[in-house]
């Protein structure tokens, strides 16, 4: 397994609350509906189910086997949606934060199972020429893990259909950033479409973008 940045220890724990306070006090998410989890060497420390963030201590959090079937240590169990915060994990090794919320605008999208075309070159920092929409399924459920995963083959983000928006990081900074772009990205594409028809951005315009955003933004170890 790749070398992860994080291991389980009470800083890690308080980081990944102090980024569900972030995605609040940024307007990308609304009381407790999303939920952060990051690799710890090899097991996943989650946020637990339905406890305020401003209320949430670090023994609080759950522990997961990444290798295992949902058993998890800790007080209080993990949030529902742990299937397919595990399901990224494992998918994507190179990836050591998963970040959800239901932001505004890409649930706006979501719930009319609209995905985010090439309407701007920043498009490139999910992976592709697109940001891809996973099927509907029961929220927690082993189908919308499977749906989720499927979409995000080859992509670091993905719109959820009827739910909202999850992406990865390659640390919690970065997975937080990311999704704060990805709803950026969804409010301009509402917005461009309310004014006329958004001119999309071609395979080969969007290919010479991917090679030159792979050093964009957030360095990996911030």
């Amino acid at each position: 397994m790749p070398k992860t940045p994080y291991q389980d220890t009470p800083d890690l724990r308080q980081a990944i609350i102090d980024a569900c306070l972030e995605m609040n006090r940024r307007g990308i998410n609304q009381g407790t509906s999303g939920n952060i989890s990051a690799r710890a060497g090899e097991r996943m420390i989650i946020t637990p189910s339905g406890v305020p963030y401003d209320r949430m201590t670090p023994e609080m959090l759950a522990s997961i086997p990444l290798d295992g079937d949902g058993a998890y240590e800790g007080p209080l169990p993990p949030s529902t949606e742990w299937q397919f915060h595990l399901a990224l994990l494992r998918a994507k090794p190179e990836m050591h934060a998963v970040v959800h919320a239901h932001p505004v605008h890409c649930t706006a999208l979501a719930i009319n199972r609209m995905e985010i075309p090439a309407c701007h070159y920043m498009i490139a920092l999910f992976g592709g020429d697109t940001v891809p929409l996973a099927g509907y399924a029961l929220f927690g459920s082993e189908e919308l893990a499977r749906d989720v995963t499927e979409a995000m083959t080859g992509r670091h983000g993905c719109l959820m259909a009827n739910h909202g928006a999850v992406v990865v990081g390659e640390t919690l900074e970065k997975g937080l950033w990311r999704l704060e772009e990805l709803e950026v990205l969804a409010r301009a594409f509402i917005l461009s479409r309310t004014i006329g028809t958004p001119h999309i951005l071609s395979h080969e315009e969007i290919g010479a973008v991917l090679g030159a955003v792979k050093s964009y933004g957030m360095k990996s170890g911030d």
